[in-house]
């Protein structure tokens, strides 16, 4: 028996040839994935001089990116379910290489847009493929290391995305941002086409139109009013009447959800309150590090008057340390548990947040470098315990759930809270009699009070969070 149990230990749950070629191609699709998530922040006011447009139509970049990967990442589990592994990675890769040279060659903003929307397909597809591939091909023994290298994938892009960036716009145009995808992705591609096998049984359930149409709609329409409140203002009616019909659509995604028979998401998990109050401190957590990676680059570059490839080197120290820290997060929740490093994080990041509301026109570089790394040090120290504590409370199955739910919000979220940044950006310049600097800069502070108020309250959250008692 002992013998058998060391067997099957030893046995992945689907044999390939090559499990680490297998996974090549979606490490690298998450990784440019990840990169285009966060890269691109520093190319705004580039984009804005360059296409004519302001805030908050430069902001639709960020936001409908992100908004695409909300809409197809809860969509994940229902096509993997009717297409194979190759299918969809292959899909995924070329959908990415076609959106990312309609990119490079727009000629104007509308067809960037589109172009960078038809990426968030590929990385809505190919994030969550990473992971549950990770966990089919590889031995017991060897998960832990499979996981580790996809999730410093994640953290590794995001910490150089923006000085690559920078360092590409200080020679070359924003077009070549893209371009700089297009290697990576054919390099991918091949991967896919000669080494990628495929996981998993096709069940092809019945799909619930109803609740794939709720979930597009109620999603989009939020993010959509959220968006146009930055040159509509909150008054307005459109963006009155289309939160109104966001929220009415998801109550009645989130009805079906709970009590149909084979739900695209299992909210029923929510009843969990130790997976309640991790979720809400993920997401919180990824708030914060979204809109302050939004509002930053654009600081330096519009309030600080900085060229861009400085902006880039600036943003280097804190893109690593959230690497680092992020790294060492996992291993201190198995020492510590969440209640303690979930409190310690968001204090740091208020702090961090702080900061970055003292900044002027005219401060030293190295405070705001200190301000950044003392955030990207808090943040990352409370998102990993916060979310193991979470997925921790969730047995079998509804793990995989807890996961795709988690996922999930955080691009809406991270969606809805660069949208709300550039509101409030908006709203602080016109209230400020300054000149053009001044008044950006007026803008960032009010800005900043995103963050700071997503901290306070995911603090509030981890002092409140009884379930804590039941963790290590």
């Amino acid at each position: 028996m002992e013998q058998q149990a060391s067997i099957t230990a030893s046995q992945p749950r689907v044999s390939v040839k090559h499990p680490a070629l297998a996974m090549t191609s979606m490490l690298i699709g998450a990784f440019v994935g990840m990169f285009s998530e966060t890269s691109l922040n520093i190319a705004l006011p580039s984009l804005m001089a360059n296409l004519g447009i302001t805030t908050a139509t430069v902001q639709w970049l960020v936001t409908g990116y992100m908004l695409v990967i909300g809409v197809v990442l809860p969509l994940n589990s229902l096509i993997t379910k009717w297409f194979t592994t190759r299918q969809v990675v292959i899909f995924g890769l070329l959908d990415f290489l076609v959106g990312a040279v309609i990119a490079a060659l727009a000629p104007n903003f509308p067809v960037l847009l589109f172009g960078r929307m038809i990426q968030g397909i590929a990385t809505g597809l190919i994030l969550p493929l990473m992971f549950t591939v990770a966990m089919q091909v590889f031995s017991p023994a060897k998960i832990g290391a499979a996981m580790g290298a996809c999730a410093m994938v994640i953290m590794f892009a995001p910490a150089i995305g923006p000085t690559l960036t920078g360092l590409i716009l200080a020679k070359l145009s924003w077009h070549w941002i893209f371009w700089a995808f297009v290697p990576f992705l054919v390099i991918a591609l091949i991967f896919a086409l000669t080494s990628l096998e495929n996981v998993g049984q096709l069940s092809k359930p019945k799909i619930d139109v109803l609740s794939i149409l709720t979930s597009v709609v109620g999603f989009a329409s939020i993010v959509t009013a959220v968006s146009f409140a930055s040159s509509h203002g909150w008054g307005s009616p459109l963006v009155l009447g289309l939160l109104l019909f966001g929220i009415i659509v998801l109550a009645v995604y989130a009805y079906r959800q709970v009590h149909i028979e084979t739900p695209i998401l299992n909210l029923k998990i929510f009843a969990n309150p130790a997976f309640r109050a991790g979720a809400l401190m993920v997401m919180l957590d990824f708030g914060i590090i979204l809109s302050a990676m939004y509002i930053l680059p654009m600081y330096m570059q519009k309030g600080l008057l900085l060229p861009v490839a400085m902006t880039g080197i600036i943003m280097l120290p804190g893109g690593i340390v959230n690497a680092l820290v992020s790294a060492v997060s996992g291993r201190l929740f198995d020492n510590f548990g969440a209640k303690w490093l979930t409190r310690l994080g968001f204090l740091i990041a208020i702090i961090g947040s702080v900061m970055l509301l003292t900044t002027g026109t005219h401060t030293a570089v190295m405070f705001v470098i200190a301000a950044h790394v003392i955030l990207m040090i808090g943040c990352p120290l409370a998102m990993s315990p916060a979310q193991t504590h979470a997925l921790n409370a969730l047995a079998g199955p509804t793990s995989g759930d807890g996961s795709t739910i988690m996922n999930t919000m955080q691009q809406i979220v991270g969606a809805i809270s660069t949208a709300l940044a550039t509101s409030l950006l908006g709203i602080g310049q016109a209230a400020s009699h300054l000149g053009a600097q001044g008044a950006f800069t007026a803008g960032v502070h009010v800005a900043i009070y995103l963050p700071l108020i997503l901290a306070v309250i995911a603090l509030i959250i981890a002092f409140t969070t009884r379930s804590f008692k039941t963790a290590h």
